[in-house]
């Protein structure tokens, strides 16, 4: 057996909404997890299964490391996906499960008064803080709308109501964050919600041990639909 058939499955995932909604995923699977990452300094955990492991990594860092086959599975948001898309192995990645876990949206929003339709239809060139660039760009572009992108990492509500931005694209859940900065939605992009990667590498040399994680995935997104 090769090195990499030798080795212990790993999933990465992040901390939060995405390993809070796949632990029950896991646990219809048999795997249990030994630590909690919110208390945990331990960026590798252990399961019950001496042959499956978890990372716990950054949002934005889990399709790099299926990429790389550092991890043979992960679980990301759509969001995510899209702004990685282009990477540097873009064939490496298989998406073959969408969860419906961790549900949002991304949205174009803007403070309240701000007559965004009217600023559209006579071609203003807006100013859009987001750190969803591909998203925002692909979006504006195919509306024809000239856009200046602005890139921010967090805080993205106070972008319009100090001058930054005329509006900001930013996944949205409640929207109560929105509505508490004097905010409000004008426009839905897209529909969010995570999906299970998988190297493509792994599936095919550790096929054997991969699948009957894949079966589980599937039932629990179909079970979601229904």
């Amino acid at each position: 057996m090769t090195e990499l058939q030798q080795a212990p499955i790993t999933l990465a995932l992040s901390k939060g909404r995405i390993f809070e909604e796949t632990l029950p995923l896991l646990q219809d699977a048999g795997i249990e997890v030994s630590e909690d990452p919110e208390t945990s300094r331990k960026l590798i955990l252990s399961t019950n299964q001496p042959d499956i492991r978890i990372i716990i990594v950054r949002a934005s860092d889990v399709p790099t490391y299926v990429e790389y086959g550092a991890a043979d599975l992960g679980i990301a948001g759509k969001d995510v996906l899209v702004e990685h898309a282009g990477g540097a192995h873009p064939g490496a990645l298989y998406q073959p499960i969408d969860l419906q876990i961790a549900r949002c949206r991304l949205c174009v929003a803007t403070r309240e008064g701000f007559d965004y339709e009217a600023a559209v239809q006579q071609g203003a060139r807006l100013r859009i803080a987001t750190k969803y660039v591909r998203a925002a760009r692909d979006h504006f572009a195919a509306k024809g709308v000239y856009v200046d992108l602005i890139k921010l990492y967090g805080s993205m509500e106070l972008a319009p109501l100090i001058g930054l931005a005329d509006a900001i694209v930013d996944l949205v859940s409640t929207g109560n964050t929105l509505r508490a900065n004097g905010l409000v939605a004008v426009e839905d992009i897209m529909p969010i919600s995570s999906r299970l990667i998988v190297n493509r590498a792994s599936l095919k040399l550790r096929r054997k041990k991969i699948q009957p994680m894949l079966d589980v995935f599937q039932r629990a997104s179909q079970e979601t639909i229904a």
